[in-house]
């Protein structure tokens, strides 16, 4: 358990939270950044959680980088930040379990990165997210130029990197930055239930998963040979045989899977 990150169970099950706490508003600091990353170690190994919700607490998610910490900073050192940051971001964009952010408040520069590495990201009311590295003479660090164009389209990511603008909630939400808008006080127990409703699916889940972020970058017929794959491995899980058996007794949609 880290000073700054924790992981909270018993919100549902099969469910836990990657908590950030790191008063006053979440700033990613040095230590935050490898809390995180040893987080998402511990939890790729943890067969019992199979979603996790991300969430800073109700007020803030994340308001970016702990700027103290560039001060001095040298090309060197930069490098070697920037790196750790997309090592720990990786780590948790690559976990076997589905991973939801939940936003409250700001997520600015690496708290919309980190946002970003989860498959989906719920927002509340009070959300402003946005990438302002511009304003200080920076560019994102922790994929921030990579994700938000493959998420909003290159054109858009060019207008708010460039501009350092923030989007609000419902604009997150059209551009497609974010999966819903939610009442901020109704917003981690929206994400729980979300959570949860993937926590109870069948273990083709995680493959569907592994699929889908293994075949992304590659050509389409390597990618096809990838989903040939992983299609092939659902066959060796209790949940396929459930989930076929059930069909053809029941019909679709009444299967109650393991999770194996």
């Amino acid at each position: 358990m880290g000073e700054f990150v924790r992981i909270e169970t018993g919100a549902a099950d099969g469910v836990a939270t990657l908590r950030l706490d790191r008063p006053k508003v979440n700033a990613l600091n040095a230590q935050v950044v490898s809390e995180l990353h040893k987080a998402a170690d511990e939890l790729a190994g943890r067969g019992d959680i199979r979603a996790v919700v991300i969430w800073g607490g109700p007020k803030v998610f994340a308001a970016g980088a702990d700027i103290t910490e560039f001060s001095g900073m040298s090309t060197e050192d930069a490098r070697d930040l920037s790196q750790r940051i997309n090592d720990a971001f990786r780590a948790l964009e690559s976990l076997p379990q589905i991973t939801i952010c939940a936003i409250n408040g700001y997520a600015l520069g690496g708290g919309c990165e980190l946002a970003m590495a989860a498959e989906f990201r719920l927002v509340g009311e009070s959300a402003v997210l946005g990438q302002p590295e511009i304003l200080l003479g920076l560019i994102p660090g922790g994929g921030g130029t990579q994700r938000l164009s493959r998420l909003v389209g290159i054109t858009k990511a060019k207008e708010l990197i460039y501009s350092g603008r923030m989007v609000k909630a419902e604009e997150a939400v059209t551009i497609g930055l974010a999966s819903a808008l939610h009442p901020d006080d109704e917003l981690y127990d929206e994400a729980v239930k979300l959570a949860a409703r993937y926590a109870s699916g069948p273990a083709a889940i995680t493959l569907a998963k592994k699929a889908i972020l293994d075949g992304y970058f590659l050509s389409l017929d390597d990618a096809l040979e990838v989903e040939v794959e992983a299609f092939a491995a659902c066959f060796g899980t209790d949940d396929a045989h459930i989930g076929v058996a059930s069909f053809l007794e029941s019909g679709p949609g009444k299967a109650e899977f393991s999770g194996s």
